[in-house]
């Protein structure tokens, strides 16, 4: 989870390609992502609800 202070939760490029890595390198220790969180003044958005993981 983490926060955009521009307020606009919408996931970057960045975002996306960061939480893949987070996801295969906790993979490789067994343990699992269940999201990834970007909160903002707009709102919250979740990786998991905009099929992104």
């Amino acid at each position: 989870m983490h926060n955009h202070p521009s307020g606009d939760p919408t996931p970057s490029r960045a975002d996306i390609q960061m939480t893949k890595q987070i996801v295969e390198a906790a993979r490789s220790l067994g343990v699992e992502v269940h999201d990834h969180l970007i909160v903002g003044r707009e709102g919250v958005s979740s990786f998991r609800q905009l099929g992104l993981m």
